[in-house]
């Protein structure tokens, strides 16, 4: 159910998510400091005060979250109670033959599980984080669930394999017929143009577990 209560516990623990206070996600954001304060959560009449929709989309941006992962947050503890165990392996390991089919949809033996805190997605799986080069987004650890049904459009945060074996986290720039353009997360490491010929799989991250 959206509740004025859970969105603005939605933002709050965005906020916490990202190791800032409600002031310091919304300065992020590019808004007024007090945007977020407890004090305009409520008119002096005792009416409810909404976030906006643009404030939204905007800590969503600044904070490289998706619609997806701000809904889990809104949804709190009832996407608990709907969770459901989907695969689980590392990101190098998911890098070798026989765990997936030729669609990216999780195949073969050696998988891990772990618990989705929202409606299980069919053919959805988990990855988990190694290292540093999807910083600032992803930290080594974190948990990417992945689904390789879902539609992917350009801005969207994906998880592709080479057939090769490489497998990385990037946000895909743009996509024709011959080529795809990934941009890194951390500025650090370079952005790639893959021919298609060489791209085994591309599936879209929906959430991450931080």
């Amino acid at each position: 159910m959206l509740s004025h209560e859970r969105v603005w516990q939605a933002i709050d623990a965005l906020a916490q998510r990202n190791s800032l206070s409600a002031s310091g996600l919304a300065k992020r954001a590019g808004l007024d400091p007090t945007t977020f304060n407890k004090s305009k959560r409520f008119a002096s009449d005792g009416r409810a005060r909404w976030p906006s929709t643009e404030s939204l989309s905007k800590i969503m941006a600044a904070t490289g979250s998706t619609l997806e992962e701000f809904i889990v947050l809104v949804r709190g503890s009832d996407a608990v109670r709907a969770s459901g165990d989907i695969p689980l392996i590392g990101l190098a390991q998911a890098g070798a033959g026989g765990f997936f089919d030729d669609a990216g949809f999780p195949a073969g033996q050696g998988w891990d599980v772990v618990d989705f805190p929202g409606t299980p997605i069919p053919g959805a799986y988990a990855l988990e984080i190694s290292g540093d080069s999807m910083l600032p987004l992803y930290r080594h650890g974190d948990i990417i669930i992945v689904s390789p049904g879902a539609a992917v459009r350009r801005g969207d945060r994906v998880v592709v394999k080479t057939r090769d074996g490489e497998v990385t986290a990037k946000i895909l720039q743009r996509q024709t017929t011959r080529l795809i353009e990934l941009r890194s997360t951390n500025p650090e490491h370079p952005n790639r143009t893959l021919d298609l010929a060489h791209v085994e799989w591309m599936a879209r991250i929906l959430w991450v577990s931080q």
